[in-house]
């Protein structure tokens, strides 16, 4: 079993520790666009190895995909990092740039390779490798959904004073403030939330939630990295062990939920084979409306990719 991890920045290298602690793959690739930087990285993880006891054998690359080739999954974590003040939209003309570049390569050397992209703006990103790829859309998908839910869960968490095992919880739409939190999914051991939590209590965690990376952002003056890079190892675990596990991810929908032609967030199986399959819960109108209004304001981010390959064509 081979893993690329493409991005050695913050969220890239917690990515690579995690999967290598696991022990998730034989073989773990991490390639960067800096000089050297992938193999410090690289390096630096495989001398903690006789520490954490594990065997995953790392390389490092200076934008050398050849070492990629033959690869089983794929993350791609590059772009510009948000800065204080900046939009997710912000950022689409850069990074579209680069991940268009990186997931070119990655193609061209594991060309049945599985794509997990953490790259934001997230949900345009995903499209864009999604389009750059031209490959089934069960193979190409974003990773927000987990982080979202994580950080939900987290603070429930906190204010409950329970463990956070025990939480379960689903978060729908687009990554950012149009995300669709549904309390209603969301159990502490099996018991339904709003019995637990006061109303008001509730709705101010989920509006924390939905601007959890920019509450991040405004502490450390970057993106998060320990909970993305986390997040999207796991992504890689249910893939590469085939556990078939229900997440929350960025997929391209062809009717569900009554959308189409969109990157949104959606419970779906995780295996070997990438989404195995699309979970369609049966939304109340409200949960259906603020889903509704967030493939609109992902749809408008995703014409701006659009015009911006109609311009260059």
């Amino acid at each position: 079993m081979k893993v690329t991890v493409v991005g050695a920045g913050n969220v890239g290298a917690t990515c690579a520790d995690v999967i290598a602690h696991k022990e998730l793959c034989n073989e773990l690739v991490v390639v960067d666009i800096k000089e050297n930087f992938a193999e410090g990285k690289c390096l630096d993880m495989w001398q903690t190895a006789p520490i954490n006891m594990y065997d995953t054998r790392l390389t490092g690359s200076t934008n050398d995909y050849s070492k990629t080739a033959n690869s089983d999954v794929v993350v791609i974590t590059s772009g510009l990092p948000r800065k204080p003040g900046m939009s997710r939209d912000d950022l689409i003309s850069t990074n579209a740039g680069i991940v268009r570049s990186v997931t070119e390569n990655i193609i061209k050397h594991s060309p049945n390779c599985i794509i997990i992209v953490v790259s934001n703006p997230l949900d345009v990103m995903t499209y864009c490798a999604y389009l750059t790829a031209k490959v089934d859309s069960k193979r190409v998908f974003g990773m927000a959904g987990i982080l979202d839910t994580a950080r939900y869960r987290a603070f429930l968490a906190t204010e409950l004073n329970v463990s956070p095992k025990d939480i379960q919880a689903v978060l729908m739409g687009g990554h950012g403030d149009t995300m669709v939190p549904l309390p209603r999914y969301t159990t502490v051991g099996g018991i339904p939330v709003t019995e637990l939590i006061a109303e008001d209590k509730l709705n101010a965690i989920v509006q924390r939630t939905k601007t959890g990376g920019g509450e991040i952002v405004n502490l450390l003056g970057t993106s998060a990295w320990y909970a993305p890079g986390a997040a999207a190892a796991q992504m890689v675990e249910a893939i590469v062990r085939d556990q078939r596990r229900v997440f929350p991810v960025c997929a391209w929908l062809d009717g569900e939920y009554g959308q189409k032609d969109v990157f949104l967030g959606v419970p779906v199986i995780l295996g070997k084979n990438g989404i195995e399959k699309i979970i369609e819960l049966q939304l109340n109108g409200e949960e259906k409306k603020l889903l509704d209004d967030s493939s609109v304001a992902v749809k408008e981010v995703m014409s701006v990719l659009d015009k911006m390959n109609t311009e260059t064509v």
